[in-house]
């Protein structure tokens, strides 16, 4: 089991700090999540930074909001950011669900799925190396991986779940483990009936913080989560204790989860330390 770490949001001068502890540490993945109109580091453009201060551990979007962002643009930032890396970068997908970012884009939230299916057509196009268009040639840089860099997929609707298999190599399953036996069942029969070989990478979520920084996370997810009827349910389900945190590593580990994500929403960067000696 692989166990990556989820980079807080609310102070982008301390993820440098994160991320250089994290890459000394046991963890697999360093995740960073999406908003437009939210107090939050744009994740490609921080991710690219952290690329440079880091030397093996994978840099994950979970997730990148795809239909915010002009898909050829979308698709020269991520292979570049994949070679930068060496590699590392793994994009993580969704389609987002706040009007706010796609007023503040342009792009029209009825149709975000669509527009989602679109692009994918567009980013593999370019990372095959295949001109753009019938009038534009192709776009660089090659990613470092033929047909670009891994991309994973969150989301709970039929629509997305089937884009694991049809665009994607895993599921980024941001569920707690009482959802997820479901959500993965529907993903795997949708990788066979689509002929995919092996098995999809199955990447699990859970939130969590230890000691001091308890408080600041709580404070943090209630504020991310405001726009929607279950901030309470997400601050009640943030695990705070060594015990309950190895619990849901057990049971998300049981239903096949291959990594498991922890995201912290506190700022302190010992809570890297905290985490290493609970998972190491």
């Amino acid at each position: 089991m692989n166990i990556g770490l989820g980079l807080p949001v609310s102070d982008p001068v301390v993820l440098l700090d994160w991320a250089r502890r994290a890459d000394a540490g046991p963890f697999s993945t360093l995740g960073l999540l999406d908003r437009l109109v939210y107090d939050n580091p744009e994740p490609l453009v921080a991710l690219g930074v952290l690329a440079g201060a880091t030397a093996r551990i994978r840099l994950q979007t979970e997730v990148l909001l795809a239909p915010l962002r002009e898909p050829a643009l979308l698709a020269k930032q991520a292979a570049t950011l994949d070679r930068l890396s060496g590699g590392r970068f793994v994009l993580g997908l969704g389609v987002g669900g706040r009007a706010d970012d796609h007023l503040a884009s342009g792009t029209d939230l009825r149709t975000r799925g669509r527009r989602l299916d679109e692009q994918m057509a567009v980013l593999r196009r370019v990372w095959s190396g295949e001109p753009y268009s019938d009038e534009v040639g192709p776009i660089g840089p090659a990613p470092t991986r033929p047909g670009g860099p891994e991309v994973l997929f969150g989301g709970f609707q039929p629509a997305a779940l089937a884009r694991v298999a049809r665009w994607g190599d895993g599921f980024l399953a941001a569920a707690p483990p009482s959802w997820l036996g479901g959500l993965l069942d529907t993903v795997r029969k949708s990788w066979a009936s689509h002929g995919r070989e092996g098995a999809p990478r199955i990447v699990a979520q859970a939130n969590v913080a230890l000691g001091a920084e308890v408080d600041e996370a709580r404070a943090a997810i209630a504020k991310y989560y405001a726009f929607t009827d279950r901030a309470q349910y997400m601050v009640d389900g943030l695990l705070t204790t060594p015990q309950q945190i190895r619990a849901v590593i057990r049971q998300l580990a049981d239903l096949g989860a291959d990594e498991v994500v922890l995201y912290c929403h506190g700022r302190d960067p010992e809570q890297v330390t905290l985490l290493a000696d609970l998972v190491g």
